[in-house]
């Protein structure tokens, strides 16, 4: 089995100068995490932002080696410290808008989408609550995708980009907005890169988009897409809904929050036991996890991809580099959480505010079962009584949570879950689900 991607997010302009990105190297691979992503490093526009990328050629000048080192240098020698580390980097890629200053703007004004009077378009979105509220990116220009006035000109210019990178030492990118691209124009991008570079990975963001605009990214040869489970509440049906059908396309990535999101730390008022349910969900649920730097320390202050710097680290409201290490060992070893198999939620019994789910491999054999307490108060549930809820006597599942005391599972004994756990038990001889 290809080993599942456990993803730090090392939101660059947060650190500072690539060489200090090396000294974080040794503590990421330390808690088991096996890739680094890194957000745009590329010479932003005159906004300053990560996404709005001025020259893809060029590093931003706030990642410069303070020594005078050559940028370019500084960054393939940060590759290769990765990799002895056992850690494979991928790289943001924003190829559905440039940088409204960007000199591609001028030199090939005919790839970009024009507004009514003939000038290159700004992107914008809709707030899927209130139409009225339309927000224009002013800084970027939108590149024409529906169709390319020029594919070939555009897919040799972006397969240059892509391939510079390739070459300095990234083996994955993770596309921002793919869904707003066709996927026939991805599955030729990335063809071209795997005729170079077969190992390289591609990862999908496919944050809000439709099932239809997903849909149609299904034979561009995608790795991973991510999923929307950071903000499912554990009871609505649209999250298990949307995984059951997202997981035919292409395996999903959980998170507990992003460098878009309010930090988690600060959502919940640095509750310690939010953070590790949360975590603890995400690889119980996807195959693949990522956390934003600063997640392990209850940092509180939103990353921002105009404004952040190094003086905004924090100090920590608490430190989970020790329990993310466990659960990150956890999804390394139990084969149930590396798979994007069927998962289910069972019937709700008293009291009702606790939440059991069931998931399985898609054809072997193993269930995990997730009881998961999203109350800020204990709550007492029950092992189910009959042996065919779960699929299998209580003698036949272990507690597999991390850093807990393990409880034996009786029918009909009630257990206790404190405010915001999640415990998590392992039947390895469990049938698929639906199988039979």
């Amino acid at each position: 089995m290809a080993e599942v991607p456990l993803i730090y997010n090392l939101f660059p302009p947060l650190i500072g100068s690539i060489p200090r990105w090396e000294t974080h190297l040794e503590r990421i691979a330390a808690m088991g995490f096996n890739w680094i992503y890194l957000n745009p490093i590329h010479t932003p526009g005159l906004s300053g932002s990560l996404y709005a990328v001025k020259d893809y050629f060029g590093i931003n000048p706030l990642f410069y080696p303070e020594s005078g080192e050559d940028p370019e240098a500084a960054l393939a020698r940060f590759l290769k410290s990765a990799g002895r580390l056992g850690l494979r980097v991928m790289l943001d890629l924003v190829i559905n808008h440039t940088a409204i200053d960007s000199p591609l703007t001028v030199a090939h004004p005919e790839w970009y989408a024009k507004d009514e009077a003939g000038r290159i378009k700004n992107p914008g979105c809709i707030d899927p609550a209130d139409a009225r509220k339309v927000t224009v990116w002013g800084d970027l220009a939108e590149l024409e995708y529906w169709p390319p006035p020029d594919p070939e000109g555009l897919l040799h210019y972006w397969d240059q980009v892509v391939s510079y990178y390739v070459r300095l030492g990234f083996v994955g990118f993770r596309a921002d907005a793919a869904y707003k691209i066709p996927g026939w124009f991805w599955g030729r991008l990335i063809s071209e890169i795997r005729s170079l570079a077969p190992e390289v990975q591609f990862f999908a963001e496919t944050l809000g988009c439709r099932l239809e605009e997903c849909e149609q990214l299904m034979t561009a040869g995608f790795d991973f897409l991510y999923n929307s489970s950071k903000w499912w509440d554990f009871k609505a049906e649209w999250c298990l809904e949307q995984y059951n059908r997202f997981r035919r396309l292409a395996p999903s990535i959980s998170f507990p929050e992003t460098h878009d999101t309010e930090r988690l730390a600060q959502e919940s008022g640095g509750a310690v036991e939010v953070a590790r349910q949360r975590y603890l969900f995400a690889a119980f649920f996807s195959t693949g996890l990522m956390m934003p730097v600063g997640y392990e320390y209850g940092f509180r202050k939103k990353l921002h991809v105009v404004h952040t710097r190094p003086e905004d680290w924090e100090s920590p409201t608490y430190d989970l580099s020790a329990y993310i290490t466990a659960v990150n060992r956890l999804k390394k070893t139990c084969p149930v959480l590396q798979e994007e198999g069927p998962i289910v939620a069972l019937p709700p019994a008293p009291p009702r505010e606790v939440v059991w789910l069931l998931k399985s491999r898609e054809s072997r054999r193993g269930r995990v079962a997730a009881v998961i307490n999203p109350t800020r108060e204990a709550q007492e549930t029950l092992w189910p009584e009959t042996d065919t809820v779960l699929g299998g006597p209580p003698s036949a599942w272990r507690d597999i949570t991390p850093d807990m005391i393990p409880l034996k599972p009786a029918a009909a004994r009630p257990f206790t879950l404190g405010p915001s756990r999640l415990r998590l038990f392992y039947h390895p001889e469990g049938e698929p689900l639906g199988a039979g």
